[in-house]
């Protein structure tokens, strides 16, 4: 399990999202090199905040076993989620790309969720959390960076991926211990919790 849940690491995550977005940029796709530039970070940046809600209110939220949403699972889904539903060929009408962007992220959502519950570090809420914002981020993605140019080579951007992943798999950032630690510096986020 941990051998996949690593792929969904951060170590992995951020240097493949700056070389997908790259990648898409020197292919000509501005629009889906931007839109990725955004939303990927976008996404991490939800989960982030999300994380240190719930550090900051911890008890307090009303959400039953919510101890820290899954960020490998939100990862997973927005980015490989998102980077294969760009890639699909562009089908005769464009509806059909943001479908496609629901069924792949939410695919490696229960693929990596499943990972995290199995090793234990995630509760159901924590996985159901960080599927719902990795898929949320998929969908908008999926719609900003409208259709995918006729003659787009899509070797460039999956090469990109495939190279990041087989370099930094196995590498580990633990930005679970980071945010535990700078969690009860954001006293800003406490004030929302005195509302439960």
């Amino acid at each position: 399990m941990l051998f996949v849940t690593d792929f969904a690491d951060l170590a992995v995550v951020l240097p493949l999202a700056l070389a997908v977005a790259l990648a898409l940029l020197l292919t000509g796709w501005r629009r889906g090199a931007l839109a990725w530039a955004l939303v990927v970070p976008a996404t991490l940046a939800a989960v982030l905040m999300a994380k240190l809600l719930v550090a900051a209110c911890w008890g307090l939220l009303p959400f039953h076993g919510l101890r820290s949403p899954s960020g490998h699972t939100a990862s997973a889904a927005v980015v490989y989620g998102g980077l294969l539903a760009l890639l699909l060929p562009e089908p005769a009408r464009g509806a059909r790309r943001p479908f496609a962007a629901l069924l792949l992220a939410a695919l490696f959502a229960v693929l990596f969720g499943g990972t995290r519950l199995a090793l234990h570090v995630h509760t159901r809420s924590d996985v159901l959390a960080g599927a719902l914002l990795g898929v949320a981020g998929a969908l908008v993605l999926a719609r900003l960076a409208g259709p995918r140019p006729a003659r787009l080579r899509v070797a460039l951007p999956l090469a990109a991926a495939l190279a990041v992943v087989l370099l930094f798999h196995g590498d580990h950032l633990r930005a679970e211990d980071q945010i535990d630690r700078v969690s009860h510096l954001v006293w800003p986020l406490t004030l929302c919790c005195r509302k439960y």
